[in-house]
């Protein structure tokens, strides 16, 4: 599988013109043309280039004055944060980003001009699968507090997606609660999933010794649904069940999460009578931990 994943790439980045200096025939390499059509025609704060291509300050600096010296690109303090910089597209620079976009047209042409329809259908059905893949493959989930900014966000969606999706209106405060306090160790822990560091996705872990651990506020960005990302965090939560010295973990959910519904029961998680008054849920749920 190694194998396949480094032939793959050595046939992609030739064919796609990666290795030379003069990216699709301009006199730039692939870089710098990734970072003008990064930074769009709205700008884009340096720190949030650096995090969505995964490079480091240092060549996201070298870059930059490149494209500043190219008379492309201008990078300034934001108007609301005088701490935080701010690159944007001059008007050469969107100039230049068009003839990108003109020229990036012509080579996802020539890719599929050789090919008969069957073979197009079949090489852009590929790429959409290898592109959800890679884009699962880069989600991290990771431990924070529950009230970390991140935490917050997920949780106030987690909230207002209930809301949105039931007539009962979700009150965290009553029922099975998951207070900041519950998810700390030792008494729990949060995890949230990020992809080029946005946050998508949470889920809690509430330890009760002796008891059955109880797996809470999990909940996945509706544009990250379809990745497998609700089944690997699941699977986290479920670790991190394991590893607090739980046997057996509950989980409850509402009936309008048809998602959650169907990703317990293929989980393994089987239905059992209520074990808690929460008064959002429909379906309880037990699991025995491996």
């Amino acid at each position: 599988m190694v194998a396949q994943v480094r032939r793959f790439n050595r046939v992609v980045t030739e064919r796609v013109g990666a290795l030379s200096d003069r990216f699709l025939g301009l006199p730039r390499p692939l870089g710098e043309a990734r970072l003008l059509w990064e930074i769009g025609s709205e700008g884009c704060e340096v720190r949030l280039l650096r995090v969505r291509l995964g490079l480091d300050s240092g060549y996201v600096s070298r870059l930059l004055r490149s494209l500043e010296s190219g008379g492309l690109v201008k990078v300034v303090m934001s108007r609301g944060d005088q701490r935080v910089r701010v690159a944007r597209l001059t008007a050469a620079g969107r100039r230049e980003r068009a003839r990108l976009d003109d020229r990036s047209d012509r080579l996802a042409e020539s890719l599929l001009a050789p090919l008969n329809a069957r073979q197009r259908q079949q090489l852009v059905t590929a790429m959409g699968d290898v592109e959800r893949l890679l884009v699962a493959a880069s989600v991290e989930i990771r431990p924070v507090d529950p009230e970390d900014a991140d935490a917050r966000y997920c949780l106030a969606e987690y909230v207002a997606e209930l809301n949105r999706r039931s007539t009962r209106g979700f009150d965290p405060t009553k029922g099975a609660t998951a207070q900041p306090h519950e998810l700390r160790p030792p008494a729990g822990q949060f995890f949230v999933a990020s992809l080029h560091g946005e946050a998508i996705g949470c889920g809690g872990v509430k330890h009760h010794a002796g008891a059955p651990a109880e797996i809470k506020r999990m909940w996945i960005a509706p544009q990250a649904r379809g990745l497998g990302l609700g089944r690997r965090l699941l699977a986290t939560l479920e670790a991190c069940a394991r590893t607090g010295g739980a046997q057996v973990a509950h989980i409850e959910t509402s009936a309008v999460l048809h998602e959650a519904l169907g990703l317990y029961r293929s989980a393994g998680w089987v239905e059992v009578p209520p074990f808690n008054d929460e008064p959002f849920a429909d379906h309880w749920f037990e699991k025995r931990l491996a």
